[in-house]
């Protein structure tokens, strides 16, 4: 894992706070509301997209080509994207999302250095 993994990672994770911060919001009108979340959650998908493939694949697994069928959906044929569908997949999908970015994020962190200190 490198520290372009956990950068694209912490990258998706802002758009996934901000998205968390439209979900969230009420009065907000709705069509901006799903424009913003629909917005996000593909940023987000499309920044977990340049993790590398193994490290991607470890994170996400099987579930990887319905998450980035939502982005391509999300992104090439919006029109036809569904408020229930979105929501639904906020409601119970971007927890694990999540929690797989930044478990990618904090793998990196936490790797000791391999730089050589001072002599």
């Amino acid at each position: 894992m490198s520290k372009d993994d956990s950068g694209h990672a912490l990258a998706a994770l802002e758009h996934l706070a901000v998205l968390r911060s439209h979900a969230a919001s009420d009065g907000a009108d709705e069509a901006l509301r799903f424009d913003a979340i629909c917005m996000r959650l593909a940023a987000a998908i499309e920044d977990a997209s340049r993790i590398g493939d193994e490290v991607r694949a470890r994170a996400f697994g099987a579930k990887w080509p319905a998450m980035w069928s939502t982005r391509n959906r999300i992104t090439h044929g919006y029109a036809f994207v569904s408020w229930d569908v979105v929501l639904a997949t906020v409601e119970r999908d971007l927890d694990d999302f999540e929690a797989a970015l930044l478990a990618i994020a904090k793998s990196v962190e936490s790797r000791p250095s391999t730089a050589a200190g001072p002599e």
